[in-house]
């Protein structure tokens, strides 16, 4: 059995074969996915499992440079804004390097998440709780 913390298979796949600049989103329940993009359904209920938790596990194992989020975050969801930026300060303290975050309009952020290589749908039910994952180098 794997020992690290990232327990499903299909999401450590992706991960694992994620190059530089490569696109990861976690997304709350609601993100439309393109039929064309791969969809990693973990959602069992509402809140369940929540965005911060996926979000944890999976920057546990994907080397993160940047991130892109929705602009509209920030006023309609400012605790989960507010608990996703004190996450990658931790996480750029641990990597070693600081997370560029980037700002788009929501339209846009949905958009840009068809050229993912997975979007992982959480049981999020809280508005804009999504998030671009740019994949860095551990070099």
């Amino acid at each position: 059995m794997k020992k690290a913390a990232l327990l499903n298979a299909e999401l450590s796949y992706v991960i694992a074969k994620l190059g530089h600049t490569d696109q990861v989103v976690i997304a709350d329940a609601g993100l439309p996915v393109p039929a064309t993009t791969q969809r990693i359904d973990l959602a069992l209920t509402h809140g369940v499992p929540g965005f911060m938790a996926v979000l944890s596990v999976v920057t546990q194992e994907m080397q993160v440079e940047r991130v892109i989020l929705a602009e509209e975050l920030k006023a309609h969801n400012p605790a989960i804004h507010q608990q996703l930026c004190e996450h990658l300060a931790q996480l750029g303290e641990r990597q070693g390097n600081a997370i560029e975050v980037g700002y788009i309009p929501h339209e846009a952020f949905k958009a840009q998440s068809g050229q993912s290589r997975a979007v992982v749908r959480t049981g999020e039910c809280s508005p804009y709780a999504n998030v671009i994952l740019c994949a860095g180098v551990t070099f």
